[in-house]
């Protein structure tokens, strides 16, 4: 018996691996996603056969190349109402943020966003859609990206310890590439540029016509959870006026942070890089 279960939870672990790395590779044949995990062609198979049952993975008829199913958006779906669902009660993080994303894009006119850590991620928790419709690299609510990858994933990174500042670097840096990050001395540059002005902003071009600016939240224990941020058209975030939105921002965090319960789930931090 606890050799089934052992041989149930090693099948799991691969599948889920597998998973990530159909995220990570995109479309693949069965031989590159076994190089890639070092795994069998055989073990591939049957972990994919089993996944595709599940409607969690497809296979392209043309090619036979396997692709993440539209059963996984389904789960998605789903995992990010749970989420938000489970920061609405009382005290719950997205029930604190809500009026606070309110104030901001009443006073603004412009989409404000709240993201929090995920691992080696910043994940959209909230938004508030402002006079302009823009397009970010997050999207909607429950959209992630890199750490380091956009203000808000920015403004995250900079602020954390200097040893996992270089953890995550380490994982980040070539997930990065093409989101506007020319190398590590400049993602580097970024993060001590951020720490000393206490906010995160720059026109990285990557979507044009769309600047964006963030400041740190922190929770009530002082540790660094997530960000503020503003998305909005170039022209309308610079100068004086990027110096007053950067004021909302920082007074907004600073009235939130004493709030936010460092064990509230939906801020659980996750050891391990998505993949």
């Amino acid at each position: 018996m606890q050799k089934k279960s052992e041989s149930s939870v090693t099948s799991l672990k691969r599948a889920i691996e597998l998973l990530q790395a159909l995220s990570e590779l995109g479309p693949s044949r069965i031989s590159d996603l076994s190089r890639h995990l070092g795994y069998t062609q055989a073990t591939t198979h049957r972990l994919l056969q089993q996944l595709t049952e599940g409607e969690l993975v497809c296979q392209y008829a043309n090619d036979k190349r396997y692709a993440l199913g539209l059963g996984l958006a389904t789960l998605a779906t789903h995992a990010v109402e749970q989420v938000s669902h489970g920061g609405e009660g009382p005290g719950g993080l997205k029930s604190l943020c809500r009026p606070v994303l309110a104030r901001l894009g009443a006073a603004l006119g412009e989409s404000v966003f709240f993201f929090v850590r995920s691992g080696f991620d910043a994940v959209c928790l909230d938004r508030w859609e402002g006079q302009f419709p823009i397009r970010t690299l997050t999207g909607d609510v429950g959209g992630r990206v890199p750490l380091g990858g956009g203000q808000g994933a920015m403004a995250i990174l900079a602020h954390l310890t200097p040893n996992e500042c270089e953890e995550i670097l380490r994982y980040n840096v070539p997930r990065l590439m093409g989101l506007g990050t020319l190398d590590g001395v400049h993602l580097r540059a970024e993060i001590l540029r951020s720490r000393q002005q206490g906010y995160s902003a720059e026109d990285t071009g990557v979507i044009e016509g769309v600047a964006a600016v963030a400041v740190p939240v922190w929770d009530a224990a002082g540790q660094v959870i997530g960000a503020l941020s503003v998305a909005t058209l170039s022209t309308r975030l610079s100068g004086d006026r990027l110096s007053v939105v950067v004021d909302l921002l920082k007074n907004e965090a600073a009235l939130l942070s004493p709030h936010i319960n460092p064990f509230d789930r939906v801020l659980r931090r996750s050891t391990k890089p998505s993949a």
